[in-house]
This record gives structure tokens, sequence and C-alpha cells, in this order.
């Protein structure tokens, strides 16, 4: 074994010439072995025309063997093609010891030419099988023990990845399909999936990696499912896309996708609603460093725009999102031209020259404040940047003669409980109201739940938690939300936004809700561990309940009425809500924008509690500045108003 290790530690040409001088030893030995085969006598050593036969035979055979491309397969992987080349190598030496002894008159017996062409074959290719099959045997025998759940191609690239490390050692493949359980793929047995309790106790395997690239989201989930109770961590091969750039390898396995818990097909985009307002087109995201903000660029930037405009308050945001499509617009050749503008929504002098500058066709509306703990907390700014904010940003997009402009909604604009949902029903009805009027930007909104892997989702706190040995925390044991991917629903806005008319509220499809206790239960799972509670005192991790935080609601809704009706997506649907005409909506806003200037934060709460929104607070006034100004100040204000 160690003369194995030794012999992979060399370059690629010491290995060549090590291969040369391997068959050219083959050869050598192929032929006087077929002589003595034929002639049964040790005389023919004393032949003088065969060791020049076999001299000239030797280097021709290198020669053809280099050209068919034998010495660039690397012996551990060898394939098809090596052993093509083998045999089609071996019949090119038979015919040069055929016709050089029939011209250099050697006398020959017809026989040795085929007994030679045997041991050829034999020698040649059996010493590269048997170095392939110490490999495969001997050699992969470190590392942690691991199953493959999937015996295709992706698991079989996934074995050849592995190899090459000493993290994992892969020790079986279960597969769903019948027809390869018993069979035999590079050394390592096919099983059935019922017998994968079994097989984990037999090598103490802690990981199950899923080579399951193209199967379906239902079967996926299905497949996870059935994992769950077996308290191993399940990892995943990157998605077929990224193994296809060459972005990742196979052997970059990751954790499980919490869309693959949730189990939500996805649908293809329609490429015509995808490109209306982008393709060709001035593009403007406000809110472009955030999560769904820079999501949106990424899927702006690859339906190619003329511009892109990025308008952001983070610098650091703003520069992260840049110098990525900057990079990506290189490596695709690409011809557009990228803006990183920094700046506030609430600045409307700012938000206009910037749209009249750039000639802005499009804008996604995305830049506002979404934590509904800290919204609470800061009521004032809360409301600033949402409503005024969009009411800003709108009006500057009605000056510039913006065409389209699109508003990210949420579904805690919903009946709201708390004022972050409050503001972003404001929001709502300004761009409503707006849209009545007479110019010529046509306004719509999309309103959708919580996606994954954004900034203050639960999925990265849980998974820290968990890293961190626990306990996790969730607020409610009753609490759902809906879920989907930051990819999915920026794609939906953007196709939604193509689809309004004006004053449009769509809603996206959001599936079923998810209980977040049964998230974090299959995310422990799924980790490797056991859930700790009653009834399984010995688990590893356990479930803290923190209590619902000011002005959270146990569930989610997306309409406030059932007047919704389809449209020609079958994942995006239209709210007919209520609205108010601009000279009504007028009066609340200009009443509101007085009392926010003047921080009397009972009015702000009686203004919201007037307007058409479906306030509903659960909770007293959260704002951190006006609670530390005391009872009196509180007093006072209350008899002021």
């Amino acid at each position: 074994m160690d003369f194995l290790q030794l012999l992979f530690s060399l370059n690629r040409m010491q290995k060549r010439g090590v291969s040369t001088a391997i068959d050219s030893l083959s050869l050598l030995f192929s032929f006087w072995l077929a002589l003595l085969v034929r002639t049964d006598s040790f005389s023919v050593f004393t032949n003088t025309g065969y060791w020049l036969l076999i001299a000239a035979v030797c280097p021709i055979s290198v020669l053809v063997f280099a050209r068919l491309g034998l010495y660039r397969a690397v012996l551990r992987y060898m394939g098809l093609q090596a052993l093509t080349a083998i045999l089609l190598g071996v019949i090119a030496s038979t015919l040069s010891v055929v016709l050089i002894a029939y011209y250099a008159e050697l006398g020959l017996p017809r026989t040795v030419p085929v007994i030679y062409a045997v041991f050829a074959l034999g020698f040649v290719g059996g010493s590269r099988l048997t170095i392939r099959a110490i490999v495969g045997s001997g050699m992969k025998r470190e590392g942690e023990p691991v199953i493959i759940y999937g015996a295709g191609v992706s698991g079989r690239q996934l074995v050849t990845s592995l190899m090459q490390s000493k993290e994992y050692y892969p020790f079986a493949f279960v597969d769903d399909d019948k027809a390869t359980h018993g069979s035999v793929i590079q050394g390592i047995h096919v099983h059935s999936p019922s017998i994968i309790r079994k097989l984990i106790r037999q090598k103490s395997a802690t990981k199950v990696l899923l080579a399951l690239p193209t199967v379906s989201h239902a079967r996926r989930k299905e497949i996870l499912i059935s994992l769950e109770s077996l308290a191993v961590q399940v990892l995943t091969i990157p998605a077929t896309a990224d193994l296809v750039d060459g972005n990742k390898l196979y052997s970059d396995v990751k954790e499980v996708e919490i869309a693959d818990i949730l189990g939500r097909e996805p649908v293809s985009p329609r490429s015509d609603l995808l490109s209306a307002n982008i393709q060709g087109k001035v593009v403007m995201v406000t809110g472009a460093g955030g999560s769904i903000g820079s999501e949106l660029c990424r899927q702006i930037i690859r339906l190619k725009p003329k511009k892109l405009v990025l308008f952001e308050l983070s610098e650091f945001g703003l520069y992260t999102i840049e110098k990525e499509l900057a990079i990506y617009i290189k490596d695709h050749d690409l011809s557009i031209d990228i803006y990183p503008m920094l700046g506030s929504v609430q600045g409307r002098d700012r938000v206009l020259t910037v749209m009249d500058t750039f000639s802005v066709q499009t804008v996604y509306h995305a830049a506002a404040y979404k934590h509904v703990p800290l919204v609470e907390h800061n009521v004032v700014e809360g409301i600033r940047n949402n409503v005024f904010g969009t009411l800003h940003t709108a009006r500057a997009a009605i000056e510039a003669n913006v065409e389209t402009f699109v508003l990210i909604s949420t579904d805690k604009a919903v009946r709201p409980t708390n004022i972050m949902g409050t503001t972003k029903r404001m929001a709502e009805l300004c761009l409503q109201a707006l849209a009545k009027e007479q110019h010529s930007t046509r306004f719509c909104m999309v309103r959708f739940g919580n996606v994954l892997g954004s900034s203050g989702s639960v999925v990265p706190l849980f998974r820290k938690q968990i890293k961190g040995g626990g306990p996790i925390t969730v607020t409610h044991p009753e609490i759902t939300r809906f879920f989907m991917t930051i990819p999915e629903a920026s794609q939906l806005v953007i196709q939604a936004g193509a689809m309004g008319k004006g004053g449009d509220v769509f809603v996206l499809d959001m599936g079923a809700s998810v209980k977040i206790v049964d998230l974090a239960e299959k995310m422990i799972r799924l980790s490797g561990y056991e859930v700790k509670n009653d009834n399984n005192p010995e688990g590893e991790i356990s479930i803290e309940f923190s209590g619902l935080r000011p002005g959270e609601k146990l569930y989610e809704e997306l309409l406030i009425g059932d007047d919704v009706t389809g449209t020609e997506h079958e994942r995006i649907m239209t709210a007919h809500e209520v609205h108010l005409s601009w000279n009504d909506l007028s009066k609340i806003i200009n009443n509101l924008d007085l009392a926010c200037h003047e921080l009397r934060h009972q009015d702000i709460r009686n203004i919201l509690l007037s307007a058409p929104t479906g306030f509903n607070p659960t909770d007293d006034i959260g704002d951190l500045v006006w609670c530390s100004n005391g009872t009196e100040n509180k007093t006072l204000e209350l008899i002021a108003s």
C-alpha cells in the first residue's frame, strides 16, 4: 500500500513513464510466454530474430497506445474509452508482430500472434484493472463511513469525487430503483432504502449523502421524511446548475435546503412576463442591498436590461451587490451599465434626481424596514421609511415619467397587529390612490410571506443554534408562517409586475403554512440529532418557547377579504381590496405626517386605527423613546391630543 501511495504521489509525466515501462514489460512478457506455450521449448530464447522482433514491436505498440490516448486516462478512474484504447492498441501490436515476422522471414508459428494478443490484452488491461481494484477496495477505507442515497450517474460521480479525499468513506448505496438492488457499482453494493437503518448500525454511519439532483421536490420531501427518524445528518450534493457551470464539485456536499423539507414544487417562469419590463430597459431597484432587493438585481441582470440603477441606504450592502453584479457582467461578457447610488427613499429630491438622470423606466421598490419588533420599538422611523418613503418614491416616479412601479409588500399587511404590517398596508393604500390619478406611471403591489434565508429568517438562526448545541428558540408552539425561496419570490414579483394594469394588489401563492416548531424539529433530526423533550430526555437539542414578540401574530394571512381572482399565472392571484381616493387618503397622510413630526405617538396610533388598514394592535405602544419619557410626559401628550 505504501508503494501505491508513492505511485499516486508522482507527477503526471512520471506516471506516464511508469505506465510506458509497465506496458513494454507486459508486451515483452506476453511475446515470450506465447512462444513458450506454442513451442514448449526454452530454445526460443536463443533466437536473435525473435529478440529483434519484439524490440521493434514494443516501441511501435507504445506509440499506438499513446496516440489512442491511453496514457491520458487516470488509472483509478479508467473507463470504457481506456479499455477501447487497450483493445485497439493490442490489435495494432499483434498486426505489427505478424507483418515484421513475415517480411523478416523469421518463421514465426502462425498461432503465436493469436496467443500473444490474448496475453497482451490480459497483462496490459489487467495491470490497470488490478490497480483500480486495489485503489477502490484498499486505499479508500479511511474517513467517516457514509451512505449514498441514489445510485445513478450523480451517485457514481459522488463516489469518484469522495475517493480523492479522506473525509468520507462511502460503503453503501441505497436506491429506489428495485432493478439496481443487489448490484455492485464501483465496488459498492446497492441496497433497498428499507434496510438503511440496518446499514447505519453496521458501520455506525452518521451521515447520508443525497445524490438526487433531478428528483422532484415532492419526492425529495418524502425521502427526507423517511430519514428523519434515523438520527443521521443528511447532506446533499450541489444543484445541477452549479455542477454544470463548474462552480461546485460533487464532493462539495452541503446541508439539506429548507426548500427540500417544505417540498414546494417550483413553477417554470414565463419568459415573456420576465422580460416585459426589463429587457432593454432602464431598471431601478430600491433597497438593492437587501435580501429581496439583491435577488431582484440578480434576476434582472440575467434578463439583460439596458441599465440597472442600484439605490441603497447601506454603503456595505450597495458595495456588496454592485461588486457581485460587476463580476457576473464581466464573466458573461454583457454590456449592461450598473449605477450604484447611495440614498434614502425618504429623500424625494435625491430619488427624483436619480430617476431623471438615468431615465428610469421600471422601478422595483424593495426598500423597507421589515423586522416587526424593531419597527415596534422605532415607530416614527418605521412610518417615515415604509409609508412616506414609498410615497416620495412613487411621486418621484410619476414626475420622472417612470412606466412601471412595483411595490414589494408583505402578508403582514393583512389585518396587521403591528406597526410594520400597518405601514406596509398604508404604503399599498398610497399606491392604490395614486394609481387613480392622471399620469403615465402604472402602479402595482405584490404581497407575499416569508422568504427562506432572508435577513432575520428563522432558518439561519436555527442552523446557528443547532451548531452551537442548542437550544432552539421558538416564540410559540402554535405559530405558523408561509415560506418561499428568495429566487422564486423574486421571479414571481417580476412576472406579477408585468401583468399589472394599475393599482393591482397581487398575491403570490405561498402554498400551505408551516408550523415553526415542526420546522425546528425537522432541522434537528436532519442534522443528525434527536429532539430533547419530556418524551425523549436523552435527546441532544431541546426547543424552548420564548413567547410572542411585540406585535407578532400566531398566523399570517395573504388576503383581507375573499374577493380574489386568478391571473394568467398559476402562482399569482389578484386581490380586490378596499382603497381610498387620493383626496380622502391625503387628509390621513397629512395628519400622520404632522403627528410623526411632533412625536405624538398616541395620535399616530389613533390615525392608524382610523385608517382602512385593519390595524388591530395586540400590544401597547412600544416605541422605546416614547416609553422612556415617563408617565408624566405620556399624560401630557394624551391631554394635548
